[in-house]
């Protein structure tokens, strides 16, 4: 059974994968790994926060299988990406 994403789901998975994707980054890059703290301590922020106010806090299987929904493009529901910000 398939569940449609809240949007407060699709924002927080969306900024679980911006994390990933930062954490990706930072940490592949000798000059920014160093600094691999002060770099991810806004996405961390961000990602905590969203899955506060999605109620995924403890819930990680749900919030992977949004974000593996998303980054393979199939996960269903409302889309507003202009109200999470960027991606």
């Amino acid at each position: 059974m398939t569940t449609t994403p809240t949007v407060p789901e699709r924002a927080a998975a969306q900024a679980y994968l911006r994390l990933v994707e930062t954490a990706r980054a930072v940490l592949t890059d000798p000059g920014l790994a160093p600094m691999a703290a002060v770099h991810l301590a806004s996405p961390m922020a961000e990602a905590d926060e969203a899955l506060r106010r999605a109620g995924l806090s403890g819930n990680e299987a749900r919030l992977l299988r949004l974000a593996a929904g998303l980054r393979a493009g199939t996960a269903p529901g409302p889309l507003d990406d202009t109200a999470s910000g960027p991606s």
